[in-house]
């Protein structure tokens, strides 16, 4: 069965790393440590290999021969066999030994998959770059499953912005901060929707450049005009007319170019490259 089914892989130290602690980052992971003289094992086997199949992805069973890598029976601490072994986000969440009836790994493993509304929003994930309104209809669905879970309405909203619908987005970030607070990533959401707003009043970048053009002395145009880049996508471009303003104006102007710089900031997330060069930047020229 295992050799048929993309669930079920067999694991060698060369590929447990990548097979099983990666994957675990996005779908559990289920270790089956087992030996070919393992009479236990070969009872237990088919009983995993069948729900891994049965479960379609939910949970990826990766069988472990310990005579051929006893380094990773070792480095978990295997002693006796069948040992079993659920990883989520890279750690062991739980384990059994010996074998357990079908009804009872089906029990065990109920705690460790993910909910309906987790896998909806795991599909939404998936969907989100490439199919921002079919991502949409996933998190609708899997709220109506969790109508609590905030994070899943930070998500929303993100598909909902992307799909240029600020006005509704601007909406459910109002709700999430009427709880007193934002998440980092609703902030972040936040930053990207009022550049994106700016940018709208300003007609996008051909028109946003023509105005800065036809007034080169009004600096406000100018910052118009780097939301307008920032919005598409733009970013150096945005950062770079912010800072110079920042660099020469001491008034109104700087403040606006400092916060529009902060905005970008926040949209491109501190591991930016571009976060970390115009940070240096303007903190060089505010003091």
């Amino acid at each position: 069965m295992s050799a048929a089914s993309p669930f079920v892989i067999n694991i060698t130290m060369a590929t447990f790393q990548d097979e099983v602690v990666q994957k675990s980052m996005e779908t559990p992971v289920v270790i089956d440590f087992w030996a070919p003289w393992c009479n236990p094992c070969k009872q237990l086997a088919p009983i995993l290999e069948k729900l891994a199949v049965e479960y379609a992805g939910k949970f990826i069973l990766a069988k472990i021969n310990t005579d051929e890598e006893p380094q990773i029976a070792q480095a978990f601490g295997v002693q006796s066999l069948p040992t079993v072994f659920a990883l989520v986000q890279g750690n062991p969440v739980d384990q059994f030994s010996g074998v357990m009836s079908e009804q009872q790994i089906r029990e065990w493993l109920t705690p460790i998959l993910p909910s309906p509304a987790q896998q909806l929003a795991r599909d939404a994930m998936a969907l989100a770059e490439t199919d921002p309104k079919g991502a949409e209809a996933k998190y609708r669905e899997a709220l109506l499953l969790a109508p609590t879970e905030d994070s899943l309405k930070i998500c929303l909203a993100q598909v909902v912005l992307k799909q240029g619908r600020l006005e509704e987005c601007g909406t459910m970030l109002d709700a999430l901060a009427a709880r007193g607070f934002l998440e980092p990533e609703a902030e972040r959401l936040k930053s990207e929707l009022e550049v994106r707003l700016a940018a709208a009043e300003s007609g996008g970048v051909d028109e946003a450049r023509k105005a800065a053009d036809a007034e080169p002395g009004n600096l406000l145009l100018r910052i118009r005009l780097a939301d307008a880049y920032a919005a598409a996508s733009q970013h150096r471009k945005a950062l770079e007319i912010c800072l110079e303003i920042v660099k020469q104006d001491f008034g109104e102007a700087r403040n606006e170019a400092k916060t529009t710089m902060v905005k970008i900031f926040d949209m491109l997330g501190p591991a930016s490259e571009l976060t970390g060069e115009f940070r240096r930047q303007l903190a060089t020229a505010l003091y």
